[in-house]
């Protein structure tokens, strides 16, 4: 694969406030690059950049090896942008609203009409192709937007939270249509103030906070910075401390808090796992009628790098 997006120690000042403070990452060809952070992060600030709506006060971009500070013009035909406002003219048809910015890209005659078939089809809008979207619900609204952002069938789409306030269902069908696009050979920054959006679609992640990526890679190698194994819970009939004798003949299985009839335990990472401490407690006779597991999560270290939810 070759990197379609290339940031270089990205950099933007507002007077004294430093919003993005030297960022750098890149996206490979067919990746969902996934963009978390708080409100006030910077995520929204770099997209700008990134779309050549801001200029960096430092740092340099690169789509396709090309600079968007250098060839703004060629480097915007790559792109598609979905911004977090809507942005469609609501007394228009979803058709009218496709066609309109197909226009704007230069499209026009059968290639235009077949490309706003494709794409009233893939967002689930053409049997309201006609109608004006003030009459679409918020979710609709939500998904005539991501089309927009396809029309011209661009390299690199930036979605930055294109699921916010809508309900499950419109959710669901907007993240189907991201993993089509990428399916269909496209690259996508996908920003959202969802983790279970985060795990379920990216293939890798950047942690931004302050103006300031603070950790990158796969979920899994992010999963691994939190030094943590896998959280037990059992429940029961038995005493405390039977389970403790029975927790610290265990290897690799450390006790968090031990009542009677319930225990917490903490499986280290680096032990042989839940599977044989669960073994190894039932060899000694102990019983349990519940048993829950938690795998640290991409929530777990949010938490552990920013301090803070990433809704606040």
């Amino acid at each position: 694969m070759s990197a379609v997006l290339e940031v270089k120690s990205l950099r933007k000042e507002f007077g004294d406030l430093t919003a993005v403070d030297g960022i750098s990452f890149d996206i490979q060809e067919g990746e969902i690059f996934g963009f978390l952070g708080p409100n006030g992060a910077g995520k929204t600030t770099s997209i700008s950049m990134i779309c050549g709506l801001l200029k960096p006060t430092a740092g340099e971009i690169f789509v396709q090896g090309r600079s968007i500070l250098k060839e703004p013009r060629e480097v915007k035909k790559l792109l598609g942008v979905v911004p977090q406002e809507v942005a469609i003219y609501e007394e228009l048809s979803a058709r009218e609203n496709l066609s309109f910015w197909g226009g704007i890209y230069g499209m026009g005659g059968g290639p235009l009409r077949n490309r706003v078939d494709e794409l009233l089809e893939q967002v689930g809008l053409e049997e309201r192709a006609k109608e004006p979207t003030k009459n679409f619900s918020g979710g609709m609204k939500r998904r005539l937007n991501l089309a927009l952002g396809l029309i011209h069938d661009p390299k690199l789409i930036l979605l930055d939270e294109p699921t916010v306030g809508i309900d499950p269902q419109a959710r669901r069908n907007i993240l189907d249509v991201v993993k089509s696009i990428v399916a269909g050979g496209r690259t996508v920054l996908y920003t959202t103030h969802y983790l279970e959006e985060a795990e379920e679609l990216c293939d890798r992640l950047a942690i931004i906070d302050h103006g300031q990526i603070l950790s990158q890679g796969t979920v899994g190698e992010l999963q691994t910075q939190l030094g943590e194994g896998s959280l037990l819970t059992v429940q029961g009939t038995f005493a405390a401390a039977v389970l403790s004798e029975a927790v610290t003949a265990v290897d690799g299985l450390l006790p968090i808090e031990i009542d009677d009839d319930r225990a917490m335990l903490l499986v280290a990472r680096d032990g042989p796992g839940v599977s044989h401490s669960l073994e190894g407690l039932f060899s000694r006779g102990l019983t349990f009628d519940d048993i829950s597991i938690k795998e640290p999560n991409l929530e777990d270290l949010f938490l552990k790098l920013t301090g803070r939810e990433l809704r606040n």
